[in-house]
């Protein structure tokens, strides 16, 4: 029971700013979005954002070809052979 009196404390010395701190990269976030270097802004982040919007992209249009193709198939009846 001893235990659950000291959980506030320790949520408070977690949570405090003296506990340690942190830099803030918001400034240098805002210099690489906001350079204008020709780039969309969905691919400004680097390697990791040019792959993930081309697999955004690519399962986008595989499953869009996919649910065509169900459709397509489900439209025109079956032989029951």
């Amino acid at each position: 029971m001893n235990h659950l009196l000291k959980v506030p404390v320790l949520a408070q010395r977690a949570f405090s700013s003296s506990a340690r701190q942190l830099k803030n990269k918001v400034p240098d976030a805002q210099k690489i979005f906001q350079e204008d270097n020709g780039l969309p802004v969905h691919i400004k982040g680097g390697v990791g954002d040019v792959l993930m919007y081309r697999a955004t992209m690519a399962l986008t249009i595989g499953g869009t070809f996919y649910s065509i193709y169900w459709l397509v198939y489900s439209a025109f009846p079956h032989s029951k052979a």
